[in-house]
């Protein structure tokens, strides 16, 4: 695992700086202190910082080809590097270390381009090709590795790991883009290809880069996607056979290390079936880590306990409180962008923790995503159901109205917060799932973005980015429609940032064995009955495991991975946010109404409302200012 930065001249042979290319590369010190490299010639500067996993003496970038003409920076791991090396061998193609990156060279000048369409694995990487004068960027296809890159004004293109160090540029301007602030708010995070800057973008997952000297026009290429298409029929009892032989083979693949490993287990369904299947596989016990929380309702701890027993893995366990969340500028300064996930809080503790014994960890993140296990889905798909049942003009009129008049119960169970679904049923199916699963309204930005903002905005919304790729999914079936938008906005968006910045902070390496391209593939071919079952989520996942995962802990209800800050904010945290929200960084940024900021504080600590959500998401924007001095 490492972090890669780089600079390109679009216009010609330049002399690259390389005291700037070291601050880009300092910046980014966590994701690799082993060790450093860098390339520099006319036109093109490339640098790395590396964490060392596989071939701890030989692995060491930029890596070249045999006469030096192809060199790559690469953050990442290809697990299926070894059966791809003797096939280049057989090429006529010369090795001289056992390290997955050099299988990155010679497949460049084997396959070019194509080179992406064979890799099994996580990662980001540049190619430079001196022969060619040709610079290729490529990120993995479910977006597990991040890369960041923007032209500068002079020509001069830039590319890194992550923001931070795009931000030590002197030619970068920090100026905030709006529809960025207005996806921030709506989804917690700025899903891709923006960032919270302007001019500098996300590679979306499954795109590659290709640049050659004198081309001004960055235009970024997908080589990869995934189809809701039904596969070759089959038994239940031959699917559930089949899923855990090609989830054991995704395992298997990420375990080979050459440095401690361990794996995250929460107690919900996906973490412990990694953890069975490790320790099926693994003659040691498996390391694993827990986060416990003071909070009954909020702690999974027990039934990560009972996993853990019944494997007899090496089981740690910390227990996390609102004095645990520390100075708000820490996790500012980890995710660079503002990040709204509150659950980056636990998942930095738990990499914490996982550090101090094992440097790589796997982690059961994507099975929601991939075998439907979030309850929006239930909802998502009664709501279709209903909408088709109930004519149009009927069903808008009716449920607007009856969404107009419930009442908001925040506090309540989901069943008795019929507001919400009456609005949902009054909406489109876009429009519906985007209310499911935003921070907040289009009503209640509205009122805490100020005027300027709002002009800027241009009639702006982030539901679009939720059509788009509902429109791209290709199908007609409810489920795999906003199975395939979460994919691309959810989990590279939200989830995969959450645990690669919260990993990387501490030089922790995560590999995600659900997200095997092959398995997500093979997941998606699946009927959709075999995923959502009447109220059952994940219906074949827990099917499969029902021999390796006790039944309680398997059909279980829902808990998730987060924290309780409603009660934080209303308790331990509440002066602090106070200050926070009402001080100088929010209201001198010119982007919001501070008076209906200050009425949302004062609605939630009263316990009228609960604006949890929100004022986390403020607090985090506010540290993004005070970090970064971004301006509207």
């Amino acid at each position: 695992m490492c972090g890669i930065v780089g600079l390109f001249d679009l216009r010609g042979q330049r002399a690259i700086d390389r005291a700037m290319l070291e601050r880009m590369n300092d910046a980014i010190l966590h994701r690799g202190p082993d060790s450093d490299g860098f390339h520099l010639e006319p036109g093109v500067g490339l640098a790395m910082r590396r964490l060392a996993i596989i071939d701890l003496s030989g692995g060491n970038q930029p890596l070249y080809n045999e006469d030096g003409s192809v060199g790559v920076v690469y953050n990442g791991q290809i697990y299926n590097f070894q059966s791809l090396t003797p096939e280049l061998q057989a090429k006529g193609h010369g090795f001289r270390t056992v390290c997955d990156t050099e299988v990155v060279v010679h497949a460049w000048e084997e396959w070019g381009e194509a080179c992406v369409e064979r890799f099994n694995g996580m990662f980001a990487f540049a190619i430079w090709d001196r022969a060619k004068r040709r610079l290729f960027l490529a990120r993995d296809r479910l977006g597990e590795k991040p890369l960041y890159w923007t032209v500068l004004p002079d020509g001069m293109f830039a590319f890194a790991s992550e923001l931070k160090a795009l931000l030590t540029l002197p030619g970068l301007e920090r100026r905030i883009e709006p529809r960025a602030v207005e996806q921030y708010f709506a989804y917690g995070y700025v899903p891709e290809p923006l960032t919270i800057l302007r001019g500098v973008f996300k590679l979306e997952p499954g795109h590659s880069i290709t640049l050659e000297q004198g081309q001004e026009t960055v235009r970024p290429k997908r080589y990869w996607d995934v189809r809701f298409t039904q596969g070759p029929a089959g038994t239940e009892a031959d699917l559930r056979h089949e899923l855990i032989e090609r989830l054991s083979a995704s395992v298997r693949m990420r375990m080979i290390s050459d440095v401690p490993l361990g794996a995250f287990l929460s107690g919900g369904v996906d973490s412990s079936a990694i953890v069975a299947m490790m320790a099926e596989l693994s003659p040691v016990p498996v390391n694993t880590f827990c986060i416990a929380f003071q909070q009954p309702d909020f702690d999974e701890s027990g039934y990560a306990a009972k996993i853990a027993e019944r494997y007899r893995t090496n089981h740690v366990v910390e227990t996390v409180d609102a004095d645990a969340i520390g100075p708000i500028d820490r996790l500012a300064q980890i995710y660079d962008e503002p990040f709204g996930d509150s659950s980056a809080l636990p998942t930095l503790k738990v990499c914490e923790l996982a550090r101090k014994k094992v440097t790589v960890a796997l982690s059961g993140d994507g099975g929601d995503e991939v075998f439907a296990g979030y309850r929006r889905y239930l909802w998502h798909v009664r709501e279709q159901q209903i909408r088709a049942s109930v004519p149009d003009g009927i069903r808008r009129g009716l449920f607007g109205m009856l969404g107009a008049v419930y009442p908001k119960l925040d506090w309540a169970p989901r069943f008795l917060r019929a507001k919400t679904t009456f609005q949902e049923l009054a909406s489109d199916p876009v429009e519906a799932y985007m209310i499911s699963v935003s921070e907040t309204t289009d009503p209640e930005r509205a009122a805490i973005f100020s005027s300027r903002l709002k002009a800027d905005l241009q009639r702006h919304r982030a539901v679009e980015v939720l059509a788009g790729h509902i429109a791209a999914a290709g199908t007609d079936d409810p489920l795999a429609a906003v199975q395939y938008a979460d994919l691309k906005t959810w989990l590279s968006g939200r989830m995969l940032v959450k645990v690669d910045r919260a990993s990387m902070a501490v030089s922790l390496e995560v590999r995600v064995p659900m997200l095997d391209h092959t398995f997500v593939e093979w997941a998606a071919s699946l009927p959709s009955g075999l995923k959502l079952n009447g109220q059952e989520r994940k219906f074949i996942l827990k099917r499969a495991l029902e021999p390796k995962v006790p039944d309680d802990l398997l059909y279980r209800p829902k808990q998730g991975f987060s924290t309780p800050l409603a009660r934080w904010f209303r308790g331990p945290l509440r002066e602090r946010i106070r200050a926070a929200l009402l001080g100088p960084a929010l209201g001198g940024s010119g982007l919001f109404d501070m008076t209906e900021i200050a009425r949302r504080l004062e609605d939630h600590a009263a316990g009228r409302r609960d604006h949890a959500a929100l004022l986390w998401n403020l607090w985090m924007f506010e540290g993004f200012l005070r970090n970064t001095g971004a301006r509207a």
